[in-house]
């Protein structure tokens, strides 16, 4: 079934699963390794389609974190937010939920204050000139362990910048457990905050059980390998947990093969919750829009299923309830 670019271009979205470093465009990231010729980060556009190219997940992380090496100034911070905000708002993103990783940053000389000064400012910015609302997720990069799990709660509790809504786990699987940061989730769910860890991408599915269990999560980023089983698929559905699913990401990252090989038609088809997401869209060469085209190519969905899809993402969000009344009158009327 063939949809119509168009309709998805003009549909008012929500962003559950957007990082912060990974949403810098091309043009962006050649700035920045202009301004720091120091990085292995090439400054050429056509270079940068090259490097990247991902041999495997760890391949990736390893890039990533050379991007976050251009990030040196709390002004380079605020740029990055704001040309995010703006290149979402250009895709009718109306509310978006931006992963952020305060600790790669701080650790490279940013102070705390300083970090959330800037994101926060420009998060305002974004709201002012464009009219999408920003929220963030303070995510612990789990390959740097239990101390960065410390500093990234101590950031998000004692700092507690104003759009902060959830913390999350992100980086590798392979080799960190999540049940080394149970206590840094208990703490930040009795301060307020949503838990919204990454599991079941490049790891199995007892990953997934991990983060439900010791982390008390209430979505899952990706999830995607609770597909190899049905008794996980099956509490998913009736505890109605959310798998935020990045299709081009996945394929990307080679956790999945391909796009035909991907299972959101099986979790769908078990009545698993998804919302569809880009991840790090420059870097995977994708946007939004076009994650919404590939997920309807493989659900096999009209115009009314991709509005149906719109609208798990708006109420899965943690947005305002006035933000997510008005996403909702206005998903109503594009379905007709």
């Amino acid at each position: 079934m063939s949809l119509d670019p168009a309709f998805v271009a003009a549909l008012p979205k929500a962003e559950l699963h957007v990082h912060h470093v990974g949403s810098a465009s091309v043009a962006a990231v050649a700035e920045l390794a202009t301004r720091h010729p120091d990085s292995p980060v090439p400054s050429d556009p056509e270079a940068l389609a090259d490097y990247f190219e991902f041999s495997d997940f760890g391949h990736f992380i390893e890039v990533y974190l050379s991007v976050v090496d251009l990030l040196r100034t709390p002004e380079d911070l605020w740029t990055l937010t704001h040309e995010v905000g703006r290149d979402l708002a250009a895709q009718n993103v109306r509310y978006a939920e931006l992963t952020l990783t305060p600790y790669t940053s701080i650790v490279r000389g940013i102070a705390a204050e300083a970090y959330c000064e800037a994101v926060e400012d420009a998060r305002r910015a974004v709201e002012r000139d464009h009219g999408t609302v920003l929220r963030w997720c303070f995510d612990i990069p789990g390959e740097s362990g239990v101390p960065a799990a410390d500093v990234t709660l101590d950031t998000a509790l004692r700092l507690r910048p104003e759009g902060l809504v959830s913390f999350g786990l992100g980086g590798p699987e392979v080799g960190v457990p999540r049940p080394q940061f149970a206590p840094h989730f208990e703490q930040a769910r009795a301060a307020g905050l949503h838990s919204v860890p990454h599991a079941g991408e490049s790891t199995g599915p007892e990953t997934v059980w991990d983060a439900l269990r010791h982390l008390g999560a209430e979505r899952i980023g990706h999830g995607i390998t609770a597909a190899q089983d049905p008794r996980l698929m099956d509490h998913l559905a009736a505890e109605g947990i959310v798998l935020e699913v990045c299709p081009t990401s996945n394929v990307r990252t080679r956790s999945v093969a391909s796009l035909a090989e991907h299972p959101l038609p099986a979790l769908v088809a078990a009545g698993v919750p998804v919302t569809i997401n880009s991840d790090d869209p420059p870097m995977f060469a994708t946007t939004l829009n076009e994650e919404y085209l590939v997920a309807a190519d493989l659900l096999g969905l009209d115009e009314a299923g991709v509005v149906d899809l719109a609208r798990v993402a708006v109420d899965a969000s943690f947005a305002p309830d006035d933000v997510k009344a008005a996403l909702r009158t206005e998903l109503a009327a594009a379905r007709g």
